[in-house]
């Protein structure tokens, strides 16, 4: 049984009249420790999955797995419990609490969380130590988007998923926050989920799912994985 599974999952939104089917029947697997990339052009579902896989939102059919919990099978409840401890979520933008420094930013996952890792050993290892004191307005963009890493870290989660990470980002940062993710996987071994348009960010993956109009369209496996910062977009 792979770590995360996606079966036969179906997302189905009505506005008016009109059904629209964002997720199509997609099936999937990610095994433990792999960095995944979900790619696709937009409007193809990519953002929809990441949302069914984070609890944000609930599959239409389907089964939709991680560890031993059936994730589509749980309650409004569990689903909250689900999102604060299991799950660690990393946007293309930072969503920093703006009056609070670069550790108290990560300490607010720490402080929801079960079994936290401590938050000023996180904030290191993202390359921020010298920085906990200083507030977002006082950080780049890439710094920024390295406290928003940390504090998804910090909560210790089973599966790190990142929605465009680099999005905001310029290319030379973007490589950097990429490589810190790519890092996560092979040092952690904790299991880690990129979203993304960018087809060059296939080349680091562990595993690619290509996604198209609803659907996986492809799964495939990477014997030799590219580091982050030889990449090119």
């Amino acid at each position: 049984m792979a770590f995360v599974e996606f079966r036969d999952v179906t997302k189905t939104y009505r506005m008016g009249d009109v059904e629209v089917r964002a997720v199509d029947g997609m099936t999937f697997d990610i095994e433990r420790g792999e960095l995944a990339v979900i790619v696709g052009p937009s409007g193809a579902g990519k953002t929809t999955v990441l949302n069914m896989l984070g609890g944000m939102d609930s599959a239409t059919s389907g089964t939709i797995r991680l560890g031993d919990r059936v994730v589509s099978s749980l309650s409004e409840r569990e689903l909250t419990q689900y999102r604060r401890h299991d799950i660690g979520f990393v946007f293309q933008f930072y969503n920093l609490v703006q009056n609070l420094t670069a550790l108290e930013n990560v300490e607010l996952a720490s402080q929801i969380s079960d079994d936290p890792l401590p938050a000023d050993e996180v904030l290191a290892k993202v390359g921020l130590a010298e920085r906990a004191d200083n507030f977002p307005a006082q950080l780049s963009g890439g710094e920024q988007q390295r406290v928003a890493i940390a504090r998804a870290l910090a909560k210790n989660p089973k599966l790190l998923l990142c929605d465009e990470p680099t999005g905001a980002l310029d290319y030379v940062t973007g490589k950097q926050i990429l490589r810190l993710l790519q890092d996560t996987a092979r040092e952690t071994g904790r299991t880690v989920a990129i979203v993304t348009h960018n087809l060059a960010f296939t080349q680091v993956a562990d595993r690619v799912i290509r996604v198209r109009e609803g659907r996986a369209s492809s799964v495939e496996l990477n014997a030799h994985p590219a580091d982050a910062m030889s990449v090119e977009w």
